[in-house]
Formats: structure tokens, C-alpha cells, sequence
């Protein structure tokens, strides 16, 4: 159902004509990561499924604008290149971006290879132990914050991490519990730990002072929470796990 936008309101929640949604690319399916499409090469995911259904509710057209990781869209927030996003909420983000309501309710703990001696989040935290995850993201910087005898190492993107991973140079990977589902098939043996050391919710975003897209982003987000629809979208890709955030949950 298309929401009642008038064309100046229209300009403010679309200033370039169509709606730019930002969304981070990888390896993994989560709330907040797509992936490529193995037949046309076009991003899939929770994110793309919901910017396609706000811009179909506000009218206009879609462009998806993407990048390597929800911190590099977070980076990018000042420059005008997108309208909004979806990423997890923390205290240093919101310095640069205002949420709306959650819509997922997720945690993050770690992959470890197989063979392993690490059995628990508490075993990761000890010297020389290697600690990876992707830079500038609400999960690694938890996961520095809680690790006292080792620490955690950003790289530029997921894919880049699991290519560490794959080629035995990680002990163990900061991530969200969803994406690590969905990469369990490629790292035979593999076992994600029990428990968590980060857990936050993921929001609807734009740049700092858009009160007023922000209002419509929000309400929408909130009729396809309760309406049921991102609980579909969710089981579509796979999460039939995945925490839909209660209407009205903001971090």
C-alpha cells in the first residue's frame, strides 16, 4: 500500500529523484549483509527486500548503493550519497546517524575452525589467540571492548575475513549469530560458540538531521513489523530464527 507523500515532502525523503538505499555486500545472509545473486549478480537480502518496499511505498524509484560493510556505510552517512539504511545501533553511530526503531534483535559471538581447543566465548580471550572480524562494525568494536588478554583485528570486508579464515589464519571470527549460520557449509567443521558477547538491535538509519524522512522511514518500518511482513522476509532467506524487534523497540 503506497503512503499519502506530498511532492515536497517526496523531495526530502528522495533528493535525487529516486530513494538510495544503502546496504552492505558479502558473503553472508543476516539482517544487515547480502549477498549476490548466483544467476543475475544483483544483491539479496532482508535489506534489499525492505528498500524495495519503501520506495514502493513513497513512490519513487530504487537504487541500491552499496558498499563493503555496514561501518563503511556509516563512513560514507555525510557525504549525501545515500537517503537510508539499515544498520546496527551503537553509541559511536549515533553520533553520525539517527535510528528509527529496530526492526532485528541479534547477537554476535564467534566462528572457530575446526579442531579448535576454544570451547567458550571466555576461551577467546587469551594472549596470542587471533581475532578477526570487519572493521569499523558494532561487533568488533564489542568485541575489543570485552577481550582483556588479546584483541580484535578489522579487516575492510567479510569476504576478506573469510578468506583469512579459510586459509587457517584466524582463531577466531567476530560476527552476527546469523551470518555465521549461514557460512557454517563453507568451513566444514567449523563451530560457532555458544553465547554472546555483543547483542544490540539493527534499525532503520539516515544521516544525521533527517527528522523528517526519518518520521516516514520509521512508520513504515513499524506497519511492516506489524503487518508481519519482515518476519516473512526473514523466513524467505533462510532466518526463521532471527528476533523480529517488537514495535516500538529502539536501542
Amino acid at each position: 500500500m503506497k503512503t499519502d507523500i506530498n511532492e515536497d515532502l517526496l523531495k526530502v525523503l528522495a533528493p535525487a529523484g529516486s530513494l538510495r538505499v544503502a546496504i552492505a555486500v558479502g558473503s553472508a545472509v543476516s539482517a544487515v549483509w547480502t549477498t549476490r545473486d548466483a544467476e543475475t549478480g544483483e544483491p539479496r537480502g532482508p535489506t534489499v527486500d525492505l528498500a524495495r518496499l519503501i520506495a514502493a511505498r513513497i513512490g519513487t524509484p530504487l537504487t541500491l548503493v552499496e558498499y563493503p560493510s555496514s561501518g563503511a556505510i556509516i563512513e560514507a552517512a555525510s557525504t549525501g550519497a545515500w537517503d537510508v539504511s539499515f544498520t546496527p545501533v551503537d553509541a559511536e553511530r549515533k553520533q553520525v546517524v539517527d535510528f528509527g526503531p529496530n526492526y532485528f534483535l541479534g547477537e554476535s559471538t564467534y566462528l572457530v575452525p575446526a579442531g579448535s581447543s576454544i570451547n567458550s566465548i571466555s576461551d577467546v580471550d587469551r594472549g596470542g589467540v587471533r581475532v578477526y572480524g570487519v572493521e569499523n562494525t558494532a561487533t568488533i568494536r564489542s568485541s575489543r571492548r570485552t577481550l582483556t588478554h588479546t584483541t580484535a583485528t578489522g579487516l575492510a570486508s567479510l569476504d576478506e575475513a573469510l578468506v583469512k579464515f579459510g586459509n587457517g589464519e584466524v582463531d577466531a571470527l567476530a560476527l552476527g549469530k546469523e551470518s555465521l549460520q549461514s557460512l557454517l557449509s563453507q568451513f566444514p567443521g567449523a563451530r560457532m560458540l555458544d553465547g554472546h558477547f555483543h547483542a544490540a538491535g539493527t534499525a532503520v538509519a539516515v544521516p544525521k538531521g533527517h527528522t523528517d524522512a526519518l518520521e516516514v522511514f520509521s512508520q513504515i518500518i513499524e506497519d511492516l513489523k506489524g503487518d508481519g511482513t519482515i518476519r516473512k522476509i526473514f523466513d524467505t532467506h533462510g532466518m526463521e530464527a532471527a528476533t523480529v524487534a517488537p514495535v516500538g523497540s529502539r536501542s
